[in-house]
């Protein structure tokens, strides 16, 4: 390592003041996903019900008639589950309604005839309603499924820190606009290939090392910028879509870590990937084209002081990468 790479890695690790400051909550976003729980149902003969709860931090159902319709009963529960009965069957314009504060609630239900379905329905703070029509066979099931998803993409994507950082750098890095675009692209990509194969379990990863490897590709990205500054240049200036390309996979797993427990049923996951994903891309596009109006209209107001900024913007994106990464370690090697 010369002098001046040796400068620049204590002046980053100099920025580790601005990370210390920040929330210690604000550091991830797909390390832990309790806030969503899981509940499956199965239809029986003789229009009977089993209701499990996936997840033991749930709190019981300690009357089980309270969610469900009226024309509904309780029986005795089984070991893991709870039992009922309705008549008529449970139908379309029913709706089972939880007594829980969550963010959300994904139920996948087995009908009589065998039909498999599944959904995400998002919790209003006190209680999660669950219409049935969500769960059933027809357009008005994938409709729900789809729209849901594609929220949770956005969501994930704009309340994801690491991530945006990630996409901020290469903004940083190259804003050029036909180069932005090889490189956002190939960032897309690449992310859509390993969030694929993670959610299908093809190649599933655990979580804490990947969260870790974020942490280093925005550390590896912040020093990039800061040698661009200095006419340093190497591969990533000359090609930043290959290093983006190969940075987003690992940042595809991270994705993967908002569908990897929410339990939905093999057939509904392609369309929720699909909307996820897209929710994803739609949140990012946002994300830049904010920070593309942004700089542009900085450049119009401070002119040359805009790149003394975005230099301190590198120094305390490399500082906040690098507390992740030894945070993110630790929970690696020690959980």
């Amino acid at each position: 390592m010369n002098l001046s790479s040796l400068s620049t890695w204590v002046k980053v690790l100099a920025a580790l003041a601005f990370p210390l400051l920040l929330s210690p909550g604000s550091n991830a976003h797909d390390i832990d996903i309790t806030g969503v729980a899981r509940v499956l149902v199965d239809a029986y003969p003789d229009q009977e019900y089993r209701l499990s709860i996936a997840d033991q931090q749930v709190p019981p159902l300690f009357n089980i008639e309270r969610i469900l319709p009226q024309r509904c009963v309780g029986l005795e529960p089984g070991r893991y589950s709870y039992r009922f009965r309705c008549q008529p069957e449970l139908n379309r314009d029913d709706e089972l309604i939880f007594p829980w504060g969550f963010e959300g609630l994904v139920v996948a239900i087995t009908w009589q005839d065998g039909d498999n379905h599944s959904g995400f329905f998002q919790g209003d703070g006190s209680q999660i309603s669950v219409p049935l029509a969500g769960l059933q066979a027809g357009a008005s099931s994938a409709l729900n499924l789809a729209s849901n998803y594609l929220i949770i993409g956005i969501e994930h994507i704009l309340l994801g820190i690491d991530h945006l950082l990630f996409v901020f750098g290469l903004l940083l890095l190259h804003q050029k606009t036909k180069t932005l675009i090889l490189t956002v692209t190939a960032f897309t990509v690449s992310h859509s290939i390993t969030l694929a194969l993670a959610a299908f379990e093809i190649f599933p990863l655990p979580g804490p090392p990947i969260e870790a490897l974020i942490a280093l590709s925005i550390l590896f990205l912040a020093r990039e910028i800061i040698l661009g500054r200095r006419n340093q240049l190497s591969l990533i200036h000359d090609k930043p879509w290959l290093v983006a390309f190969a940075f987003g996979l690992i940042h595809g797993f991270g994705f993967a870590g908002a569908l990897g427990e929410l339990g939905l049923a093999a057939n509904d996951i392609p369309l929720a990937l699909l909307a996820f994903n897209i929710g994803v891309e739609a949140g990012q596009v946002a994300f830049i084209l904010g920070m593309l109006l942004l700089l542009k209209g900085l450049r119009a107001v401070f002119n040359s002081r805009v790149a003394a900024a975005e230099l301190v913007a590198a120094y305390s994106m490399g500082g906040v990468a690098l507390f992740w990464f030894v945070q993110r370690l630790q929970t690696s090697i020690f959980v």
